[in-house]
């Protein structure tokens, strides 16, 4: 990953380059104590990429003097650990059962004081409408008492160059009558929907928001702007546009903004050809008009910071990621932060 002139394949996942991130020098936490709760990532084993419990700690650990106050994590479907064999629609359950095994090893303490995996995320094909009950139930229990809801993706561009989600949803998903009903099943559970789209599909959630009241949705990524493909050029228009669309969401109550995520889609670091990584401080001037946007029109209350690691880790490390966060609330209240940095997330997701 050192500079080139070859383009940056955006939207794409690759391993971290751990030789180029180490090429900008570790910064001083800030606000160490500051308590956080890191509320989206991963964890997986891939032929190429192996990201799992001590390589989380790691980089949670990274920085002088220690890492940031990372107290609990919500760990988040990415496709991990599906059983080989079984029902179709049950296999996705191997991936809770994986993530509430590594919530079981951090809560022995013998992995430090973060609790990992204190909240987990995983996959139901909503589709299924009715049919989808048998494996909400079985996926709660798999979580243990940890299972607080299912992502669902719905991110779909006819542009090629965007990538589409792992999902494999086409386009307007969260219209469809089966999905709908299957979110009914969600939240009479009393679980929660991660939703996940690109801005041109903003208004597809308003309308789900809308015509579900009772969901309670979490909407990934700072809105899901796309910064590349045929999105690379009129920011401005472009910006405008996800403006609009977002504050028609923002006016759903139901809704909950996830601030973050936003490395391989909005393009605004071109961590393929830079020389090194960008500072905290260049990553906050680069995401502050989507997050200071956010937190605009939906308020720290219904806004939460998100690692996104390992897929962020791309463009930067762990520490400074959250110093960037940092800056960005630097002129908030006392009580503001808590509500960004762990107290929205502590509702959202039902933590203790």
């Amino acid at each position: 990953m050192s500079a080139s002139t070859q383009p940056t394949p955006f939207g794409r996942i690759f391993p971290p380059n751990d030789a180029w991130l180490a090429k900008r020098s570790p910064e001083d936490i800030l606000d160490p104590d500051l308590p956080i709760i890191d509320t989206h990532h991963h964890l997986w084993d891939q032929p190429e990429h192996r990201y799992l419990l001590p390589e989380w700690l790691a980089d949670v650990g990274t920085g002088e003097g220690g890492g940031h106050n990372v107290v609990a994590t919500v760990y988040m479907e990415c496709g991990s650990m599906y059983r080989a064999d079984g029902p179709e629609n049950m296999r996705a359950v191997g991936e809770v059962e994986f993530a509430a095994g590594v919530a079981a090893m951090s809560e022995s303490g013998n992995y430090g004081p973060t609790r990992v995996a204190a909240g987990i995320v995983g996959f139901a094909d909503l589709t299924l409408g009715d049919g989808v009950g048998s494996v909400l139930e079985a996926l709660m229990q798999a979580g243990g008492g940890r299972f607080r809801g299912v992502r669902h993706a719905a991110g779909w561009d006819a542009d090629p160059v965007i990538g589409n989600g792992h999902h494999g949803a086409g386009p307007g998903l969260y219209g469809q009558a089966g999905f709908r009903a299957g979110l009914a099943r969600l939240t009479a559970l009393g679980l929660s929907l991660d939703a996940w789209l690109y801005h041109p599909q903003l208004a597809d959630l308003v309308g789900l928001a809308r015509a579900c009241p009772d969901a309670n949705i979490i909407m990934n990524h700072t809105g899901g702007m796309l910064g590349y493909g045929s999105y690379a050029n009129g920011g401005a228009e472009r910006f405008a546009q996800w403006r609009a669309d977002l504050a028609e969401l923002a006016q759903c109550p139901n809704v909950t903004m996830k601030l973050g995520g936003m490395m391989m889609r909005l393009a605004s670091i071109d961590y393929f050809n830079l020389p090194a990584p960008p500072t905290s401080t260049e990553l906050a001037a680069c995401w502050r008009p989507n997050i200071e946007t956010c937190i605009e029109l939906f308020g720290p209350a219904r806004c939460m910071f998100e690692s996104n690691f390992p897929v962020d880790k791309m463009g930067i490390g762990y520490a400074a990621l959250w110093n960037a966060f940092k800056y960005l609330t630097a002129g908030a209240s006392a009580n503001e932060r808590a509500a960004l940095f762990s107290g929205t997330a502590r509702r959202a997701y039902r933590l203790a």
